[in-house]
């Protein structure tokens, strides 16, 4: 059977029966489908992590100075951490971490924060 020999109804079946053939294989190739990229890979080991040397003397400043913080403050003295001789003689450095400037300064800032919690009572 020829189209143009088909009659009314036929053509119009066909027409319609294309038409939707277009429109649906046309509608399929205009979705573009999008995946979430994969997570980027873990940090190299060792990356935006603190040094041993920092770590280290952050956890001795710390106890030694709420160590001495809550002494101070059960024996009625003032609150003065940098005249005890934790903080001035910054014990616990090992040469094999590191500079010592560096340990100095994470011990004593540490210890500040300890001393204060020691001397108020905070845990």
């Amino acid at each position: 059977m020829k189209f143009f020999e088909a009659g009314p109804y036929s053509k119009a079946l066909l027409l319609t029966v294309g038409a939707a053939a277009m429109l649906t294989t046309a509608g399929c190739s205009s979705h573009h489908y999008y995946y979430a990229a994969a997570p980027p890979p873990p940090p190299p080991v060792g990356y935006a992590q603190r040094p041993p040397l920092v770590e280290i003397a952050q956890r001795n400043g710390h106890v030694a100075g709420r160590e001495d913080g809550a002494r101070d403050a059960y024996r009625g003295s003032g609150y003065r951490p940098d005249h005890d001789r934790n903080f001035r003689s910054t014990p616990g450095y090992d040469p094999a971490l590191g500079p010592f400037d560096v340990y100095r300064q994470s011990y004593r800032d540490s210890y500040l924060r300890g001393y204060d919690e020691g001397y108020r009572g905070l845990r």
